[in-house]
Formats: structure tokens, sequence, C-alpha cells
């Protein structure tokens, strides 16, 4: 069975991010993987020292993202980038969690289109030797495309659905190295 992990690049207790992330990782699940979801907030992980080995939970959290065969990095947009908190998670993790990984990309923005987070993250996963799928979740306007349900505009419900759907079909495009 295909596992996909998912991780909230967000600490804000209402996140859209969050809320996003976990509608793809329905859809990854109803289109047949076993699906983990990583909540930041519920690790300690400090800033990384390479210096410091084991350092909080960064055994615990590379061991859920390496276990993976198709990984869903979601974040809010800061500065036109992606947050600091995921930056520091992925800081934690290398080729062997991302080697051959199928990974989707969904970035959430209060403003525009959120194109420059996606690239950089984009970026950051092809260093790491991860095929990043080219279907993405770009969700721009964040307050008007959510209500307390959940998503309040169907079309970009859809395409998160999508790529949840999308990691779970090409998470064995390459095989992961052992």
């Amino acid at each position: 069975m295909t596992t996909v992990v998912a991780v909230a690049g967000s600490l804000r207790e209402r996140s859209h991010t969050r809320v996003a992330l976990r509608h793809a990782l329905d859809a990854a699940a109803e289109a047949g993987a076993d699906t983990d979801f990583l909540d930041l907030r519920d690790f300690d992980l400090p800033p990384l020292n390479p210096d410091v080995e084991d350092q909080g939970d960064g055994v615990a959290f590379t061991r859920r993202v390496r276990r993976a065969d198709a990984i869903l990095l979601g974040t809010p947009v800061y500065h036109g980038s992606y947050s600091g908190v995921l930056k520091n998670a992925l800081d934690y993790c290398g080729r062997d969690e991302f080697d051959g990984a199928t990974v989707g990309l969904l970035a959430v923005s209060g403003g525009g289109f959120p194109v420059s987070a996606l690239d950089h993250l984009r970026v950051v996963c092809r260093t790491l030797d991860a095929w990043v799928v080219p279907h993405h979740a770009g969700i721009p306007q964040a307050s008007s495309a959510f209500d307390d349900d959940g998503f309040a505009d169907g079309q970009l419900a859809a395409r998160v659905e999508t790529l949840g759907r999308r990691v779970v079909e090409f998470a064995h495009i390459e095989s992961r190295s052992e």
C-alpha cells in the first residue's frame, strides 16, 4: 500500500494551510493510500544545529517522513516564500527522506497566487532528489477561500483533491533509495 505523509508548515491555531492539507490527505486516502499527518506544532524541532545529534524530535520526525512513498508539503506564504517552521523541518531532512519520493506542493496566501512559495519549495525538493508532481495547489485570497466548513470555493477544493490523488497515482514513478 502507498503511504502518504503530509507536513503542515503552519503553527497558527486556525490554519487555512492545515485545513487544505487535510483535504488533500483525505483525497489521498480515498485514492487508496495509508496516510499520516505531521503537524509541526506537535514536534519539538529547535533550530537545526548540525553539530548536535538527536535534537528534539528530529529523529522521530524524519523517521515518519522517510517511511512515506509520497509527501505533501503545505505552507502559508510569508514574504513571498514558504514558512520558517517548514524550512527548519526540511533542514532536519535530507536525501534519506526525499530521494526518489513523490512530493506534492500546497501553498496558501492571504494575497495573490502563491507562485513564488511553490517555486521555492519545488527547488528544495528537486535538490533533495525528490520527484515533484507537476500539479500543485495554490490558494490565493485565503480569507475568502475558506468558510467554517472548509472550502468556500469548490474549484479550489477540487484542485486540492486532485493534488491528493496525484501523489498517490505517481507515488512510485521513481524507486526509493534503500
